[in-house]
């Protein structure tokens, strides 16, 4: 996974303005929706970013082949093709659209020590979609394909963040897909017990919730599940926070 997108996350759920903020502490994540198609939201483009990132890291090339079919790409994710409004075809055509379309700015804003910066980009430069949605096995005339942006490109392949994709098949929600990503990177470098405020937490995975104690007690909820593949990670619930103790990244290295 990019480390920018497990550092600050993508809306859970479907949300009708056009823009988006979740801050890390000093960092700030700003996604811009086009106003035809909306802002990205919920599992699909997790997935999707995830098959993104790992792509370019393994060809390393910033071009990438989606695959000659739509059930293809839709196996390598991990998701069964069904038809329908609510169907996994047409949500996972919607949240492409949603995700490639959306604008993405990063901004670090360090007033005490003077310090500010601002990043902005689109995740894809170009987007080639040929599919035929009703005949998923049928082979396109031309490939379909994802050109990434070389800003982002570059970020992932200098400071990729690596999960085992074992583990997000089995996850089914965003909160939990987020949890995930973010304890294996941050157990990547713990060296001391830290106590991260639920405020702060808040913040950065679930700022819709209106009260600190409900956003806490979902989190410790999608938690369960994580530590259930990943056990070896220490964390414990305080009243003023969640206490991380150093332990080994999910994957090893």
């Amino acid at each position: 996974m990019a480390r920018m997108l497990v550092q600050a996350t993508l809306p859970h759920r479907r949300l009708e303005r056009m823009s988006f903020d979740r801050r890390n502490g000093r960092l700030r994540l700003s996604i811009y929706a086009h106003p035809d198609v909306g802002l990205p939201y919920g599992r699909y483009p997790r997935l999707l970013l995830i098959w993104v990132c790992s792509e370019a890291v393994k060809t390393r090339s910033p071009l990438l082949e989606l695959g000659p079919t739509l059930s293809s790409f839709m196996y390598q994710l991990g998701l069964i093709p069904s038809g329908g409004n609510w169907g996994t075809i047409h949500r996972l055509r919607d949240q492409m659209r949603r995700l490639f379309a959306s604008t993405i700015a990063y901004t670090y804003d360090d007033s005490a020590e003077g310090h500010w910066r601002d990043r902005g980009f689109r995740i894809a430069e170009d987007v080639k979609l040929w599919w035929n949605v009703r005949d998923l096995g049928q082979v396109a005339t031309w490939r379909s394909t994802v050109e990434l942006n070389r800003t982002f490109y570059d970020s992932i392949v200098g400071h990729p963040v690596p999960i085992d994709l074992r583990a997000i098949r089995v996850l089914r929600s965003p909160m939990a897909l987020d949890i995930y990503c973010w304890l294996t990177h941050r157990n990547s470098y713990l060296r001391r017990k830290t106590l991260v405020p639920w405020d702060s937490l808040q913040l950065q995975f679930g700022a819709r919730y209106s009260r600190t104690r409900a956003f806490r007690a979902a989190f410790l909820r999608h938690a369960s599940k994580v530590l259930a593949l990943y056990p070896d990670a220490r964390i414990e619930s305080r009243e003023d926070g969640l206490l991380m103790r150093p332990a080994p990244s999910h994957v090893r290295r």
